[in-house]
């Protein structure tokens, strides 16, 4: 069955990964304890995976380093992963901006519909 609170939801997990691997490098529960700041709750078993689907998918690099005797491995975003960001972040911005919008839409199809309504 298609969920499309979980696939935004995604989404939003990857964009929220993206741009905290262009500011430094990131690890798994760093970055779990992040996003729960933020209201969102990850086990694991959903942020590991995303985080190797990026790194197969060349917007992520890993480099594993020995902290406190135990290996963890660091991501950073790739040139890759910095232009999608930038190609991301207008498309972001008009998003929010016309969900966000108070009182109406200024999209030609939603107001028609709106003017439809009313006849």
């Amino acid at each position: 069955m298609f969920d499309i609170y979980r696939d935004v939801f995604l989404a939003f997990v990857r964009v929220h990964l993206l741009y905290h691997a262009t500011e430094g490098p990131i690890y798994g529960l760093e970055m779990i304890e992040e996003l729960a700041r933020h209201g969102y709750s990850l086990s694991p078993g959903t942020l590991y995976p995303i985080l190797h689907a990026m790194e197969v998918g060349g917007y992520l690099a890993s480099e594993r380093q020995v902290v406190d005797g135990k290996v963890r491995k660091y991501y950073r975003a790739t040139d890759a992963g910095r232009r999608a960001l930038l190609q991301l972040r207008p498309k972001i911005r008009e998003l929010v901006d016309e969900v966000m919008e108070e009182g109406g839409s200024s999209h030609p199809v939603a107001s028609e519909a709106k003017e439809g309504a009313r006849a």
